[in-house]
């Protein structure tokens, strides 16, 4: 009787490890990719049919000017702010998005 008990936890045990390992890629496809690696995406499409250290060079400086394009932002968005302090809600608001549409 031991015995029987014994191989049916085994049994239960290894399904259950072979269930979930089986989910995992599923769950792994289904979630969206993060910000980073749709920046990697897209860089990774504009640089299609280079080869070796010609590809890793253009994918570097497409993140890289990514990251500038984003500090540009960010700056613009610092002055926008500091224009419009003093206001509240959403008069600070269509102030912020004005200036950034200049």
């Amino acid at each position: 009787m031991k015995s029987v008990i014994a191989a049916l936890a085994l049994a239960t045990t290894a399904f259950g490890a072979f269930a979930q390992a089986a989910s995992a890629p599923a769950a792994a496809a289904s979630k969206a990719p993060t910000a980073q690696q749709s920046k990697m995406g897209d860089c990774a499409k504009e640089n299609k049919g280079k080869k070796g250290q010609e590809y890793k060079d253009g994918v570097k400086a497409c993140l890289s000017a990514q990251k500038e394009e984003k500090k540009t932002q960010q700056t613009k968005m610092a002055a926008c702010a500091k224009e419009n302090k003093g206001k509240k809600g959403q008069e600070y608001k269509d102030g912020v998005k004005a200036c950034l549409s200049k």
